[in-house]
């Protein structure tokens, strides 16, 4: 590549001794006209050399072929050559999820780390000894972080919870059985858990629960029970990876006058969370619950209600099941 490099930097100096020689004998309109016609072939000539030492795949010199010609064909080798890497690194790209979710979860995540999520940060407690150590003692942050194994496993039926629920919210119309709902949002958890009999999969079965009943309803096969516009439905599912379970509901309406009452179930939701923590008596978690919900109020057909928290229906243990 040096001796055609040498080899065409000689040429283009005896086409400027001549050009120059040309122009200083005959100052007429057709010197002149020479004079830009060279320029450009001067021009064109540098781009060919250019590509030819960028490529180093070119199978003849710039001696060999025309400037121009040279040139045109180089560019259109070189956007050959970028588009075909475009279309290998797309297709050994990261997964992308289908619309309708339809990828496990474990091949969106290749290297098996899986999103950590929104992290609450404890509350100090009554005497500051307690919760808060876990956010600022090494010690107490370097035992958590002996268990990333079991964090990583329940992120990952975390992740599978969440795009369901994502899918499911927007699949819901009014006018749709509640079996034909339960069994699409089944369907997709299990092939984002990635069922696999006791090491993953679904960890109940799906609470759907329309206006006066609380929860815990499940609708059998045949049930003929319609999602109608005016009702508020209770969404309750779990996922599992190895008997860890994300156990998660939703309410969903479609009228907006239920609105605030949604508004106060997610305010409710988000104190208990704060609140929760080591050493945190369940009875203090719930009392904030209780206050938060209360406070809320729901105008229904002109006539204003109080929220009201449902005083017999307590919650329960999600520990790992026995072997």
């Amino acid at each position: 590549m040096a001796a055609v490099k040498t080899e065409m930097k000689e040429e283009t100096t005896e086409d400027q001794e001549n050009e120059l020689d040309e122009v200083e004998n005959d100052h007429t309109e057709e010197a002149k006209k020479k004079k830009k016609k060279k320029k450009k072939n001067k021009s064109a000539g540098d781009s060919a050399i250019g590509k030819i030492e960028g490529e180093e795949k070119a199978s003849t010199t710039a001696a060999d072929i025309p400037a121009e010609n040279g040139a045109a064909e180089a560019a259109e080798g070189g956007d050959a050559e970028k588009k075909k890497k475009k279309r290998n690194r797309k297709k050994g790209g990261k997964p992308q999820q289908t619309d309708p979710p339809t990828v496990p979860i474990v091949d969106l995540y290749p290297d098996g780390v899986f999103p950590i999520g929104e992290i609450e940060e404890y509350a100090p407690g009554k005497d500051d000894r307690t919760a808060v150590n876990r956010m600022t003692s090494e010690e107490k942050r370097a035992m958590d972080r002996m268990h990333n194994d079991i964090y990583n496993e329940v992120r990952l039926a975390a992740e599978a919870h969440r795009q369901t629920r994502k899918h499911i919210q927007k699949f819901i119309k009014p006018g749709m059985t509640m079996i034909e709902i339960c069994e699409e949002l089944e369907n997709t958890a299990r092939k984002l858990i990635g069922e696999n009999g006791l090491k993953a999969g679904l960890a109940f079965p799906t609470g759907c629960s329309r206006n006066h009943c609380a929860a815990h309803y499940t609708p059998n096969a045949g049930d003929p029970t319609v999602f109608e516009y005016d009702d508020v439905v209770k969404i309750d599912f779990g996922t599992h990876i190895n008997g860890r379970i994300i156990d998660c509901a939703f309410t969903h309406t479609f009228n907006p006058k239920y609105d605030k009452l949604v508004e106060a179930v997610r305010d409710a939701t988000n104190t208990g969370i704060k609140a929760a923590g080591i050493d945190v008596q369940l009875c203090d978690i719930g009392a904030q619950i209780q206050e938060v919900m209360e406070s809320y109020e729901v105008e229904l057909d002109g006539k204003t209600y109080q929220v009201k928290s449902i005083r017999n229906l307590n919650g329960h243990s999600i520990s790992p099941y026995s072997k």
